[in-house]
């Protein structure tokens, strides 16, 4: 399993919305300039998160970005899998089918074992967190 930029992009879209949540809706030129992304790709982006139910896009001149939820309620495993799909580190753990022996298998015993302990720490992890390591690195930068 290797998370792409959709993912690691989808994260710092987030990151930056809780960071400055309390300045109201964000615009996507913003978040753009702070992040260093695209505008054009972070549009793409948020579809994907705003169909997740992680951010809010709101219209008009005080329109812009926000959260959906407070960034306790949003896993990491919430935002990768709303950018990359079902966290999953090799097919047979996703789809029986995928091979014929995944039923009576001990790799994939293995794998799914794995899976499920990937899924839990990043299910451990919230924006909270994640919002937390930020500032204490913005505060280190600043001295």
């Amino acid at each position: 399993m290797k998370i792409s930029t959709k993912g690691r992009y989808g994260l710092r879209i987030l990151l930056d919305l809780a960071l400055y949540a309390g300045n109201g809706p964000r615009q996507m030129k913003e978040i753009a300039q702070s992040q260093q992304i695209s505008e054009k790709y972070i549009s793409r982006l948020i579809l994907n998160l705003n169909e997740a139910g992680l951010i809010i896009s709101l219209r008009g001149a005080k329109g812009g970005l926000k959260l959906a939820l407070p960034p306790k309620e949003i896993t990491l495993l919430d935002i990768i899998e709303a950018m990359e799909g079902p966290v999953c580190i090799v097919e047979c753990v996703l789809d029986k089918m995928f091979c014929p022996k995944s039923n009576d298998c001990s790799a994939c015993r293995i794998w799914s074992g794995l899976n499920k302990k990937i899924k839990k720490q990043m299910q451990d992890i919230t924006l909270k967190d994640l919002l937390k390591s930020e500032k204490n690195r913005i505060a280190r930068l600043s001295v």
